[in-house]
């Protein structure tokens, strides 16, 4: 994500108006606006002053990397290199699955607070999910925890299995 875009995202997830960010950040309006619309970048030390306005901080996270697995039926899969995190609002979120995830039923609700709805979903994303889907979908802990009830094909848990064995081993260390 640009600096651009987690700054706006920020201060969007905080509720805030760009006055409000900018007076607590000791800068002007416009210049928040600058850096919000990629117009002005920062420098880290603004940037974390900006961040600290909004309740948030940096954080170093790796990198999640996507690698393509062709099933025996000779369809691809993407499985990451390793589980994330959600936000709990997007974790439990009621969402639509878009058509290309969900094309037997267009329109069907999922709250992913109720575990059997969110299992149907994570089931349908590790399917036929892309990198941006289960990035936005799927969320590592809770995964975990579904992972022995899941109905998958073969080939997918074959695939997923060494992701979520090497999150169990990091949680267990």
């Amino acid at each position: 994500m640009s600096a651009a875009g987690l700054l706006q995202r920020a201060r969007n997830e905080a509720g805030l108006t760009q006055e409000a960010v900018a007076q607590v950040a000791r800068t002007s309006r416009p210049t928040l606006s600058a850096y919000e619309h990629g117009r002005k970048s920062p420098t880290l030390e603004t940037a974390q002053r900006l961040l600290a306005a909004t309740g948030h901080e940096f954080d170093v996270v790796p990198l999640v990397v996507f690698t393509e697995y062709v099933t025996s039926r000779g369809r691809v899969l993407v499985v990451p290199n390793r589980l994330q995190r959600l936000p709990v609002r997007e974790a439990l979120a009621t969402v639509v699955l878009p058509l290309h995830l969900n094309w037997s039923e267009p329109g069907r609700v999922s709250n992913l607070a109720d575990r059997q709805q969110r299992a149907r979903l994570y089931e349908a994303v590790l399917r036929e999910g892309g990198p941006a889907d289960i990035t936005a979908l799927i969320d590592g802990a809770l995964l975990i925890d579904l992972w022995p009830e899941l109905v998958l094909p073969r080939d997918v848990r074959k695939a997923w299995t060494p992701v979520i064995s090497a999150a169990l081993q990091d949680a267990a260390s």
